[in-house]
């Protein structure tokens, strides 16, 4: 890659840092947050799923905006919107307010993100380069997140307030490398193309009405349960058959016909459900059962963080030996290992039985974040880009909030009292649905081994076009002649982009 390119790809790694550092301080926060606000469980579950939630509901108007407005001109201007609303959170003095500070930093970041992701899937050739960028972008979210962790702890030791006020100093100098070192792209061809507002209404109330329904699910009666979730379903119809009248959809539905595709959107949004919502409980249990300092939590949790070394020096040749669709597999066995040694957890348990299933929990990480990255953009038109990384960004952030919530139902409706006893059973309830979710994506990444081994063999594939399972980093497919690593060349009608300092 040229030194332009990398510049480029500094900037874009900072911004998905800055992502990263955010959600992490806040998660260790999350405490020091609760006591000074006097917040409830369930209202302090909604300061982690108003972002994530802002953030999963807008991200396929984030995407479509980037294909459509120019993808630096979305990053940007989204960039400046996250930097303000950062530093209204940490000047909120109710709970209500730092909810609707977080709900529209996460809009900021669904329109941000996406964008970034497409300048790096467009920028970059499909292939090693592209592979290498993307990992190295994996790599550098998961250093944000464990980075925030320890950070998180400091600032809030001294004021919960500056995990607000730090991002808006990091938002403000990445903006300034975005406007020197981001070229600035052709204005898209919009004729006949329109930005589909009815379908982001429609997902966008589908996934608020699922999760509020999920969150409230211990506090109401089941029929009110029922109704609400039976409503986000039928909001979720809305949105198919509203895509499939319109003639510029938010998401073209045929991109569902590729079953890669819809396998690391599935993998994604489990895998996300539990890795969120086990961290949820991991803090309420140290520093709330335990007593453990926000400082003292954040150092237990850094392990967590050696994916930022894994994800760029060991993913790359597991992908390259084993193939994508192996490695995500292999990373959701872990995962789910991971959680099962959590859920023997003890009022007096050492940090020396805690640290392998924190250990592993890293370790999964980065066995499934990059892949499912790679797996998830591959073979997708270049005027797509920005919706394809725009419908994984959704499932991340979608699952995130389902598995907060689902946790802190089980919680809320386990734990009987407010004695040690008492909120040491909430805890163990709770630890169950990470398990869940992490063995249910492992089993849905599982149909990506079979239609590898069908590629490999000539033998049919249950026509998923997964290109992304075949081979990647450095393991080529061929065909009709051309090679690609990612598995997908010219002779498949697959529009090439230019890399960015070619």
């Amino acid at each position: 890659m040229t030194g332009r390119a990398w510049g480029v790809l500094f900037v874009l790694c900072g911004a998905i840092f800055l992502e990263g550092i955010d959600v992490a301080m806040l998660n260790v926060a999350l405490p020091a947050i609760r006591d000074d606000l006097d917040l409830s469980t369930g209202t302090l579950q909604w300061v982690m799923s108003a972002y994530v939630l802002g953030y999963g509901g807008f991200m396929l108007l984030g995407g479509r905006a980037a294909d459509l407005f120019g993808r630096r001109r979305m990053f940007v201007l989204w960039l400046v919107v996250f930097l303000i609303f950062s530093g209204l959170g940490g000047l909120a003095t109710e709970g209500w307010m730092l909810i609707l500070a977080r709900f529209v930093t996460g809009i900021a970041a669904a329109f941000m993100t996406p964008a970034g992701l497409s300048i790096i899937t467009t920028g970059f050739p499909e292939g090693p380069q592209r592979n290498k960028a993307l990992l190295v972008y994996a790599g550098t979210a998961a250093g944000g997140f464990s980075i925030g962790l320890v950070v998180g702890g400091l600032l809030s030791a001294i004021d919960w307030r500056w995990v607000f006020f730090a991002p808006v100093i990091l938002s403000f100098a990445i903006l300034l490398a975005a406007l020197a070192l981001v070229p600035a792209s052709p204005r898209p061809d919009r004729a006949g193309q329109g930005v589909d507002l009815a379908g982001a209404v429609a997902v966008t109330a589908g996934i608020l009405l699922l999760v509020f329904g999920v969150e409230r699910a211990t506090h109401v009666p089941a029929a009110w349960t029922v109704g609400t979730i039976g409503a986000a379903l039928l909001l979720f119809l809305a949105f198919v058959l509203i895509e499939r009248a319109s003639s510029s959809p938010l998401v073209r539905l045929g991109l569902f016909r590729s079953g890669a595709l819809v396998r690391a959107n599935v993998s994604g949004l489990l895998f996300a459900a539990g890795f969120f919502g086990f961290q949820f409980i991991a803090v309420l249990y140290l520093q709330e059962l335990r007593g453990w300092s926000s400082l003292q939590t954040s150092f237990a949790l850094i392990v967590i963080g050696v994916d930022a070394v894994l994800s760029p020096l060991l993913t790359p040749r597991l992908v390259a030996r084993f193939g994508n669709a192996r490695t995500i597999f292999g990373g959701l066995l872990v995962a789910s290992l991971s959680y099962a040694l959590f859920l023997p957890i003890a009022e007096d348990w050492t940090y020396a039985a805690m640290f392998p299933g924190l250990l592993l929990l890293g370790v999964s990480f980065s066995l499934v974040y990059g892949p499912l990255t790679i797996v998830a953009t591959d073979g997708i038109a270049e005027e797509e880009q920005g919706v394809a990384g725009g419908l994984l960004y959704t499932s991340f952030q979608f699952g995130a909030a389902l598995g907060l919530s689902a946790v802190a139902a089980v919680n809320i409706a386990a734990t009987d009292g407010t004695s040690s006893a008492d909120l040491l059973g909430g805890y163990r309830a709770a630890l169950v649905v990470p398990l869940a979710a992490a063995l249910t994506a492992a089993a849905v990444s599982a149909f990506g081994l079979r239609a590898r081994r069908a590629a490999a063999t000539g033998g049919p594939s249950s026509g998923d076009g997964d290109r992304g399972d075949s081979a990647s980093t450095g393991g080529s497919a061929s065909t009709g002649g051309s090679t690609s690593p990612g598995g997908s060349d010219a002779a498949g009608g697959v529009e090439r982009p230019a890399a960015i300092g070619a």
